[in-house]
């Protein structure tokens, strides 16, 4: 693949590592909300609508684990897009894949004041709201531009942390489960397509950490690990959560915080804090593996000339790409202020599922055009990726007028920056030329 090698940023992202970075991009807020979503759609079938997400979204992931095996650079979905389509096609994906980023840490960082709100309710007032939301996106800002090692030590331990009440939980649970009780629900096709795409969201996240292979050891041979290491504890997770949910609570639907009304139910208000306190520091875990991914994308742009050549500045102490995170940093705080998290859910899920098809296309694409094996070769590759194709075409018929509006308008900003760039290559072919 021609792809930059010699990158000036450090290498410090092992094998654990990764996996715990895509760990923490995937468990987020959205197993503590969705299970009353999804349980409002397909009743006691919704332990099923996990399964069955997770084998569309397995079909994703193996071809992301091929595709990424290829590569050593940063750049994730975009990078792989631009390889196997070129420029053009490679800078539409990577103002979605940016798009995704920004919008899914600003949501989560006004989840994380919605739920402190719980112990200290002044928090949801304008003034602390806003002096939390600067400590909490700054702070996570501050520790990723001093280097990449202190940023995935941070997602490491916050990977271990907000596993521990998710596990408590579905251990308590099982402990004290009590028969599923059966109320009616009227199924239906759409209702299956609805719950699978709210769940691509609880799903979604794990390619946000194959943005900094510039930074991994050895990126072609662990990305593929990390991503079926995560798929397995994740589907695992996920399945035995919205069981006890169900369990638990006979009418899990109607509940807006559903992990935490279900630890009340066998636990008390111990077991509520517990779970309370778990959905902080998942969000803060997921926040800080995205100041850590996300800027990596704007570098990767910047690197090979589609984005303003002061994105790919890399600090000369630290080895980070910090106007990158700087200004990830300021975009997230500004649209947590303006608080998008509800309306992310659907928008993140279909924006991901066009990064999902490029990627899975792409699979095909590099195996023709490509003349060297890749680390991992997957079995029945193209025929897995035509599934998984047709597994995001479907879900993506789901999306209303305001995502369409929304991609839309994402489109054209790629576009000018598309002209842009354009542009500036002419200008420098007229100095160059004698």
């Amino acid at each position: 693949m021609s792809e930059r090698s010699d990158t000036p940023l450090l290498r410090a992202i092992g094998r654990w590592s990764l996996a715990a970075l895509v760990l923490n991009s995937i468990i987020g807020s959205g197993i503590f909300g969705l299970p009353s979503i999804v349980a409002g759609l397909v009743g006691t079938w919704s332990p099923f609508a996990y399964l069955l997400t997770a084998m569309g979204m397995g079909l994703i992931m193996a071809c992301f684990a091929e595709v990424a095996s290829r590569f050593t650079a940063a750049g994730g979905p975009y990078l792989y897009a631009r390889e196997a389509f070129g420029p053009f096609i490679g800078m539409q994906i990577g103002w979605l894949t940016w798009l995704v980023r920004i919008t899914a840490a600003a949501a989560n960082a006004n989840l994380f004041v919605i739920y402190l709100a719980e112990f200290w309710p002044p928090a949801d007032d304008p003034f602390p709201r806003a002096l939390l939301l600067t400590l909490l996106i700054g702070g996570l800002a501050a520790v990723n531009y001093r280097g990449v090692r202190t940023g995935a030590q941070v997602s490491n331990v916050f990977a271990v942390l907000k596993l521990v009440p998710l596990l408590l939980f579905i251990g308590l649970g099982l402990l004290f489960m009590r028969p599923i009780e059966a109320r009616p629900v009227t199924l239906s096709v759409e209702a299956w397509l609805h719950a699978v795409l709210v769940l691509v969201y609880a799903y979604g996240g794990f390619e946000a950490a194959l943005l900094p292979m510039a930074e991994a050891r050895n990126p072609q041979r662990d990305a593929p690990f990390a991503l079926f290491v995560a798929l397995v504890m994740v589907t695992t997770i996920f399945t035995l959560i919205q069981v006890v949910v169900m369990s638990a609570l006979p009418d899990a639907a109607r509940t807006e915080r559903p992990l935490a009304a279900a630890a009340r139910a066998f636990s008390g208000a111990w077991g509520a804090g517990m779970i309370s306190a778990g959905a902080l520091i998942s969000v803060y875990g997921y926040l800080s593996s995205m100041m850590l991914n996300a800027p990596r994308l704007t570098f990767a742009l910047a690197e090979r000339g589609d984005f303003p050549d002061v994105f790919a500045a890399v600090h000369p102490r630290f080895r980070t790409p910090h106007i990158s995170i700087v200004v990830f940093a300021l975009l997230t705080w500004g649209l947590a202020l303006a608080g998008t998290f509800a309306w992310n859910v659907m928008l993140s899920a279909v924006a991901r599922l066009f990064t999902y098809a490029s990627t899975c296309l792409a699979l095909i694409v590099l195996r023709r055009k490509g003349r060297e094996e890749p680390a991992f070769r997957l079995p029945h590759g193209p025929l897995l990726a035509i599934l998984a194709l047709a597994f995001s075409t479907v879900l993506v018929t789901r999306m209303g007028r305001g995502e369409v509006i929304v991609l839309i308008l994402t489109s054209l900003l790629a576009l000018a920056n598309w002209f842009w760039r354009t542009q500036r290559e002419r200008r420098q072919a007229r100095v160059l030329s004698p």
